[in-house]
């Protein structure tokens, strides 16, 4: 179920924040029921990408030792008991909050067939992985009744773009070829112009988001910046990156700046008392 990576779904509850209703208590319940459902998705999806790639996992020196499935851990049907158990919840969520279901089935729909075709596509990979995050932001909004914000859109985009290519190059340059197909087609100087694209447009789109509707957020940008600086640094001095949680978790600077962005984020957005 991979729980550490849930912080990914963290995204969910980005409508929350830049829409200032984190201090309703029915738009924090369905903003956290949105998230919750989305942790139960993504548990899933890996579950059955471990079941897909057992025998792939086991001849992979990591893999072989760090999931569940490849190392033995966990048997197969026990792995199927679960998952029926979490599809019966997302069945469940469906019926409570239909818009968030929608959104999460497609998510499915996407990772099924990412799994199945899309990771063999290069660049389409890459932006298969980046749309994933996009649903967990449209998940936010419709748990919310908001619309999309279109700044707020192409923005998670650049960024998720920027981590999913720091993710391949991590695998091209640790790995080689070995761990993924698609990995034949990439080099590292094609990936990190790649990831060098999508942070400049992340951190530009970001700043006109901010400066055209959100100008209370202004100093908000430095952090980003320096979040961006910081896991560069991290993926160049530690070999981190292959996992983005990971190396979120494991450098407490990086972790800091997240931490610091979102706690100004609320510090600026506090509604004004009339």
């Amino acid at each position: 179920m991979r729980p550490k990576h849930w912080v990914k779904n963290g995204f969910v509850l980005a409508p929350l924040v830049f829409t200032g209703a984190f201090l309703k208590a029915d738009a924090v319940g369905h903003a956290a029921l949105a998230m919750l459902l989305f942790c139960v998705a993504s548990s899933a999806t890996y579950i059955v990408n471990d079941m897909h790639d057992v025998e792939h996992d086991r001849r992979h020196p990591l893999k072989s030792k760090t999931r569940p499935l490849a190392a033995r851990m966990v048997s197969v049907p026990a792995a199927l008991i679960l998952l029926a158990g979490l599809y019966s919840i997302l069945i469940w969520g469906w019926f409570v909050t239909p818009k968030v279901g929608l959104v999460i089935a497609a998510y499915l729909v996407l990772n099924l067939t990412y799994m199945f075709v899309l990771k063999h596509q290069p660049v389409v990979d890459i932006f298969s992985i980046a749309i994933g995050f996009v649903l967990r932001v449209y998940a936010g909004a419709m748990a919310l009744d908001v619309p999309v914000s279109s700044w707020m859109f192409i923005t998670t985009l650049c960024l998720a773009l920027y981590l999913a290519a720091v993710k391949r190059r991590q695998e091209l340059s640790q790995n080689g070829t070995e761990g993924r197909k698609v990995l034949e087609k990439y080099s590292v100087s094609l990936v990190d112009r790649y990831a060098e694209m999508s942070a400049t447009g992340a951190l530009l789109f970001y700043s006109m988001f901010v400066m055209s509707t959100k100008p209370e957020l202004v100093i908000t940008i430095p952090l980003v910046l320096f979040g961006l600086f910081r896991y560069w640094f991290v993926v160049e001095a530690h070999d981190g990156g292959e996992s983005p949680t990971d190396a979120l978790l494991a450098d407490w600077p990086l972790l800091l700046t997240v931490v610091l962005w979102v706690a100004v984020c609320v510090w600026a957005l506090w509604p004004v008392p009339a």
